[in-house]
C-alpha cells in the first residue's frame, strides 16, 4: 500500500476546523484533524509541504513517516508544522486501523475504560 494524496480541508462552521485526508492506492483513506485554532490556513499549507516528503510511502510505517516529516527540514517546524504532522499522523492511524480491521484504540494498547464523562462545549448542546 502506498500514500497517493494528502489533502487539507479547512472548514469554517461557526468555528474554524482543519481536517486532513490521506489517500492510498488501495482505496483506503484516513482522516485526521489539526488542533491549532485560527491558524488553519497556515497548517493547510504545511500539510501540502509535508505531503511532498511522504507521498509514495507505505502508510503502515507510521513512525518512519513521522521521523521523515520531523527531520525533513533544516529548521524545526514549530506549532504550525507540528500541528500539520499531528493531523497526518492521526489519519495514518485511521488507515492502519481500517487496513487491519481493528479499532485504533487496539493499536494503541487496548481499551482502557468502558465509558467516559461527556463534556459538551458546543454552545448549548445537550449530551443526550
Amino acid at each position: 500500500m502506498k500514500i497517493t494524496a494528502i489533502k487539507p480541508y479547512p472548514i469554517n462552521h461557526g468555528r474554524n476546523f482543519l481536517f486532513v485526508k490521506v489517500e492510498t492506492d488501495e482505496g483506503i483513506y484516513g482522516i485526521g484533524e489539526s488542533g491549532l485554532t485560527w491558524k488553519e490556513l497556515a497548517v493547510a499549507e504545511a500539510v501540502k509541504h509535508l505531503s511532498t516528503l511522504i507521498i509514495g510511502e507505505d502508510p503502515m510505517n507510521i513512525e518512519h513517516i513521522w521521523q521523515t516529516m520531523l527531520r525533513g527540514a533544516f529548521f524545526p517546524g514549530g506549532k504550525v508544522v507540528c500541528s500539520a504532522m499531528s493531523a497526518i499522523d492521526i489519519a495514518l492511524w485511521d488507515i492502519k486501523g481500517k487496513a487491519l480491521n481493528v479499532p485504533v484504540y487496539n493499536l494503541l494498547g487496548g481499551l482502557v475504560r468502558k465509558k467516559v464523562v461527556c463534556y459538551p462545549h458546543i454552545g448549548g448542546a445537550n449530551p443526550e
